[in-house]
């Protein structure tokens, strides 16, 4: 069972396998956003480090304002629950994939998986008319029960994520949904919302690949600080 409890604050260069200059840099952007946003309304020891960080990926202040980081039905302690089972973590794209720590996916022993550039989803894509990011969701079913779901590029594959939630195919623990784009980004963000599956998400068409990576590698470092 996980129990959130106060975050160490014993991070250095050496237990984040950074450089001292790399550290530095990382420390005085977080001292810049910190004096940038004095004001808002996130939990202090958990929430506000996951949007700090999508701010220091994206130098993008309005993911605390306006297109604000949401987290709906105690996303955090889910994640944690997941991570402690090991479960996997589906991502979308491969760029969302990408940007996770691997050196934190070792640590945790957690498997990335990411299926859009199979063969067998691009042909099932154009034999069923789907987007390809619609069949790797699909064909990822069975690994998404009980994992995280991070998706940073395609509001199709949220779509398709939402649609198997409400039928039954699947449970995952916790749900990154931060497409980006005009068509269906904020429709499909919305939809999410109104789910009881544990979600992290923004409001508006803001998002990215960065923003889910950035989300995802920020509940790593949480999980990790606390283990």
């Amino acid at each position: 069972m996980v129990r959130i409890k106060s975050v160490a604050s014993n991070e250095s260069p050496e237990n984040r396998s950074m450089s001292i200059r790399s550290f530095d840099i990382e420390k005085t952007s977080f001292k810049i956003i910190e004096e940038s946003i004095k004001d808002h309304d996130y939990e202090l020891q958990y929430e506000w480090p996951i949007v700090r960080r999508v701010i220091h990926a994206t130098a993008d202040f309005d993911f605390a304002t306006k297109e604000k980081i949401i987290f709906n039905h105690s996303p955090i302690i889910s994640v944690f629950k997941a991570i402690q089972n090991c479960s996997h973590i589906i991502t979308d794209v491969e760029m969302v994939r990408a940007g996770i720590s691997k050196i934190n996916l070792k640590k945790l022993n957690i498997e990335s998986i990411c299926k859009i550039s199979d063969q067998t989803i691009i042909e099932e894509a154009k034999k069923h008319n789907k987007t390809r990011a619609e069949m790797a969701m699909l064909s990822c079913k069975k690994e998404m029960d009980g994992g995280v779901v991070v998706i940073g590029n395609a509001p199709t594959a949220l779509y398709e994520t939402i649609r198997m939630i409400k039928e039954n195919l699947t449970k995952p623990s916790v749900v990154i949904g931060v497409p980006v784009g005009f068509v269906s980004a904020l429709e499909s963000k919305t939809e999410l919302l109104k789910t009881n599956i544990p979600s992290i998400t923004n409001l508006g068409r803001k998002g990215g690949s960065s923003v889910a990576s950035s989300i995802i590698n920020a509940l790593l470092l949480l999980y990790l600080q606390i283990k």
